[in-house]
């Protein structure tokens, strides 16, 4: 009976869902201009300016894939009561701009661009994702689909996971689409600026997260946060030393620069690994990975180009690059003296330690602003190049403040026991310790999510939090009260 007033409500949801399949076919197949086509021979852009239908497209997509899916991704992950509605949102306003890309007037594209053929991949993506959703909702849990929802529950959790990745390269695909950037000769090296840029402004949220809600994660793991970066340096390392250069041509001199750089990468990340570890087997903090990064600096300042502005804005990315090693390098040594973390609760960190962070930002952020056809269209135009890489850093701003903001509300949702710190030194040693409790009870909940059903899954996080409460009735700051409210 439950069961079937759950479908019934859930109709409608399914009716837009197959409604918006049926008429996304049919705007694919629209024709914006009525056959007539104003795209210059060789070109794959027209030259009319974007109209008005366009422009909110685009910050619509943005709001909906940049903004709202992230936040319901984290409001999921820490099962919270307002994932489900924020999803929605999203959901609506995603279908509108997909709609109103295919009802603008302006500016012509040439058909089957990445843009329009990823757009479809995305649309799949969230079509399936919703439909998983409406599923895991409906509570079938018996049976076959109680073996069905095994396997449901994480893939819709990894879908939810690779959304704001997926929208992140869709949102790349359509700045360039707009532009008519990266085609024919330009395919190469566009994809190597925007992958190493991304990977960049990536590295960045990780080391973020790392240090705000994952120092206690890194203490459990048994390895030094060196480790794995070293492990990644070397097998980036491994990929560019034998992809940079287009084997039976002759070498130039980017060839040997880009060659030469994944060398050391993987020699500097072999180092790296073996000094992970102290005489005795422990985790043991290093150098290594700063100073490759240090290095790739030093070398990217140094890349030769032929617009001036290219040149300054290659050069300030190899500055930045420069400054994230060397500050990573004074963080390990000096701030946190080789140790993980400030304090064993992992709940503190240095001001200091956000410098490397947002700096890593900046230089993706400056490497993907620096392809050719970017060049030419900033030397082409009244602005210098100095106003142009303001911008690039405050992007890089933005992205910074935004990610940090999903990082605290993960952070407040799925460890609100932490908050107690701010109540007073006086119960700071019993906080500690429930902050700590909190964190790993958390990581065990989030292990064990996807692996179980809701019944078990919600009878296992008590058991966690029964557990929590009773090992605190042995800590000093309460033992005496107890004793004395017995008496």
């Amino acid at each position: 009976m439950a069961a079937g007033l759950t479908i019934r409500a859930a109709w409608p949801s399914v009716a837009v869902i197959l409604s918006t399949a049926t008429f996304a076919q049919m705007a694919a197949a629209h024709d914006h201009h009525e056959g007539v086509s104003h795209i210059a021979e060789g070109e794959t852009v027209s030259q009319e300016p974007i109209d008005t239908t366009l422009w909110v497209h685009i910050f619509v997509q943005m709001l909906a894939y940049g903004v709202i899916f992230p936040i319901g991704m984290v409001l999921g992950i820490t099962k919270s009561r307002w994932h489900v509605p924020t999803q929605i949102l999203g959901t609506l306003l995603a279908i509108l701009g997909f709609f109103l890309g295919h009802a603008h007037g302006g500016r012509e594209f040439v058909g089957g661009n990445i843009h329009s053929i990823f757009s479809h991949i995305l649309q799949i993506t969230l079509a399936a994702q919703v439909v998983l959703g409406l599923y895991l909702k409906l509570h079938w849990e018996k049976g076959f689909n109680g073996k069905i929802r095994k396997l449901i529950r994480p893939f819709h959790s990894v879908i939810g996971k690779a959304m704001p990745i997926l929208s992140w390269t869709q949102m790349l695909f359509g700045g360039i689409t707009t532009l008519g950037f990266c085609q024919g000769d330009h395919v190469g090296q566009c994809a190597a600026h925007f992958i190493m840029g991304s990977a960049f402004i990536a590295y960045g949220i990780l080391l973020a997260i790392t240090l705000l809600v994952g120092q206690i994660w890194i203490r459990r793991c048994g390895r030094s946060q060196e480790f794995i970066d070293s492990a990644v340096i070397a097998a980036w390392g491994c990929v560019n030393t034998f992809t940079e250069h287009r084997w039976g041509t002759a070498w130039v001199k980017n060839d040997w620069q880009h060659t030469t750089m994944g060398i050391i990468w993987w020699c500097a990340g072999l180092a790296g690994m073996w000094l992970s570890r102290d005489r005795d087997g422990n985790p043991k903090r290093n150098f290594i990975p700063g100073f490759v990064i240090l290095m790739t600096g030093w070398a990217m300042s140094a890349h030769p180009q032929e617009l001036m502005v290219s040149a300054a804005t290659h050069a300030m990315f190899g500055y930045t690059l420069m400054a994230v090693g060397v500050t990573r390098i004074i963080e390990i040594a000096f701030v946190l003296r080789d140790k993980h973390s400030l304090d064993e609760d992992g709940r503190s960190w240095n001001s200091f330690q956000y410098v490397p962070i947002f700096l890593l930002y900046a230089a993706g952020f400056l490497f993907m602003g620096a392809t050719e056809e970017q060049m030419d269209l900033v030397a082409n135009s009244p602005m210098d190049h100095v106003s142009y890489i303001l911008i690039l850093y405050s992007l890089a701003f933005l992205v910074f403040l935004f990610s940090n903001m999903l990082i605290g509300l993960y952070d407040r949702l799925a460890n609100p026991l932490s908050n107690a710190k701010k109540f007073g030194a006086a119960n700071g040693h019993l906080n500690g310790h429930l902050a700590e409790e909190g964190q790993i009870r958390s990581a065990e909940e989030f292990e064990l999510d996807g692996l179980m059903s809701d019944d078990e899954g919600d009878e296992r996080r008590g058991m966690l939090r029964r557990s929590g409460d009773d090992s605190s009735l042995d800590t000093p700051s309460t033992v005496g009260k107890n004793n004395v409210n017995t008496v």
